[in-house]
């Protein structure tokens, strides 16, 4: 076990150890644990074990993990001793890698407020970040540039999904697979308050996308540029505007996860 009081010794301690020649790295916790771990094995042949016990655990559904702590060890130490690996993509913006959804907009400043809060825990303070932070709703203008094609346009969030899950079990990218090279990029354009609170239900289905002020875009580079913005990844702050991300194809070998 590696003794660490913040994120960033974190990193400095699995990194280390990743470069002296561990076997893996088990990641307990949440995604933002899941974060600290894969900026050491993303890019290498180490793989990362995510055992669920975090207030958000996407990643560990997106990749078909146990739920329970217990179960998901044990499936992680059955890969290790048979040297069953799988690799999934990974999302890096400037040097930052990240294997969920990054979020730009409201959805950022819901992330933001969500990690402030020291109350309630679990996915309900996701739910408290969202209700004060619909008060100051307003779109932004955003320019995106997906995969070279450049637009402007006023958004509430985006999300450029690698997986489909965020924010403790919303489906923002409902069709985002992490083994297909390729981002989904969801926007939705200017809603109103009580639209937004509408649609809001169909997060956890991913029906949302069927709304018209939402469009889905497939792609494998996204720049995006605007005004007083900041993106988040896995939960954490990842990078101010402009910033852009590209989606590596394999660049994340996991162990533990369903096929």
């Amino acid at each position: 076990m590696l003794p660490a009081t913040t994120r960033a010794a974190a990193e400095r301690q699995a990194a280390g150890a990743v470069a002296a020649g561990t076997t893996a790295v088990v990641a307990i916790g949440g995604d933002g644990a899941a974060h600290a771990g894969l900026q050491a094995v993303a890019g290498t042949d180490t793989p990362v074990a995510v055992v669920p016990a975090g207030t958000g655990n996407d990643l560990a559904l997106a990749l078909g993990v146990p739920a329970d702590p217990v179960l998901a060890a044990r499936a992680a130490v059955a890969d290790l001793r048979t040297g069953e690996v799988r690799r999934v993509d990974a999302g890096r913006t400037g040097d930052c890698w990240w294997a969920t959804v990054l979020c730009c907009g409201f959805d950022s400043a819901v992330t933001d407020r969500a990690n402030r809060l020291r109350w309630p825990r679990g996915p309900r303070r996701y739910d408290v970040a969202i209700l004060a932070e619909l008060a100051r709703l307003r779109p932004r203008e955003l320019t995106l540039v997906l995969d070279g094609h450049p637009r402007t346009l006023a958004v509430t969030p985006v999300a450029v999904g690698n997986t489909p899950w965020y924010g403790g079990g919303r489906r923002v990218c409902p069709a985002a697979d992490p083994a297909d090279g390729a981002f989904d990029v969801t926007v939705i354009g200017p809603v109103s308050r009580r639209e937004l609170v509408r649609t809001r239900p169909r997060l956890i289905a991913g029906t949302h996308v069927e709304h018209p002020a939402v469009t889905v875009h497939p792609t494998r580079r996204v720049e995006l540029a605007g005004e007083e913005l900041t993106t988040y990844a896995d939960g954490e702050p990842v990078a101010g505007l402009p910033a852009v991300s590209v989606c590596v194809p394999g660049a994340l070998p996991v162990v533990g996860a369903g096929r």
